[in-house]
């Protein structure tokens, strides 16, 4: 039986949706638009549908990339989500961005044993998500929220020759670390809902499903609202 599942990654400024059978990816599309995750994703949704000639009804389950991420995105994405599952009363598959950024890239490039890899997201300032894997796929650290500087990585290159680091979080790091080649810095290397085809095939078969009703992203850390500079007067 082929198992057809429609992936959403809104978890960074690019708004991802893609399409596959069997954890294998049959069509992509990513949009980097401003607003593109409110105004867009339902329209991209449904051209990568006609672009396949699929249905909603064909459709075993929605795969969403779950976070860290852009709290606003995030929301979007799974709100599309769990609006579609309950819909067509299909099981809900979460992705953690990090794990599914990671093997995106370990699809791409090769990886060398005794380096370690991060996948980034980018967060305020000099902060990113990140989690840090082996060349093997394994977890060395788990997702958290990191401000990055000059020493960061002295721990982790006492044990490992090198550090890779990828994903919307990785670019502004370029300079930083432009002195050293055990820091190597992948840029331009953005999250895609391909990414989540062989994670979201492997949790369909599990069986290993979300409540559509109390699922909430994976924020990790609470939003932020910042005060307004200028106060206005009251009438």
């Amino acid at each position: 039986m082929n198992n057809l599942i429609l992936q959403i990654d809104t978890s960074t400024t690019i708004c991802s949706v893609a399409l596959s059978e069997n954890g294998e990816t049959l069509a992509v599309i990513d949009l980097d638009e401003p607003n593109a995750h409110a105004a867009k994703l339902t329209v991209l949704i449904a051209e990568i549908l006609t672009q396949t000639n699929r249905t909603m009804q064909d459709l075993s389950a929605v795969a969403v990339s779950m976070g860290p991420g852009s709290y606003t995105g995030l929301r979007i994405g799974v709100s599309t989500a769990k609006g579609l599952c309950y819909a067509l009363d299909i099981p809900l598959i979460a992705i953690n961005t990090l794990e599914a950024l990671f093997l995106g890239y370990k699809g791409q490039f090769d990886t060398t044993e005794g380096e370690v890899y991060l996948p980034m997201i980018d967060a305020r300032r000099m902060e990113v998500y990140t989690a840090v894997y082996d060349h093997n796929a394994a977890l060395v650290k788990a997702t958290s929220a990191e401000i990055i500087d000059a020493d960061y990585f002295n721990e982790l290159l006492s044990s490992y020759s090198r550090v890779h680091l990828f994903g919307s979080g990785a670019d502004k790091f370029e300079d930083l670390f432009s002195s050293t080649d055990r820091v190597n810095i992948l840029t331009g290397f953005n999250d895609s809902a391909a990414f989540l085809s062989t994670l979201a095939f492997d949790k369909f078969q599990r069986k290993e499903f979300e409540d559509i009703a109390y699922f909430e992203p994976f924020y990790l850390k609470d939003f932020l609202v910042t005060p307004a500079k200028k106060k206005v007067g009251l009438l």
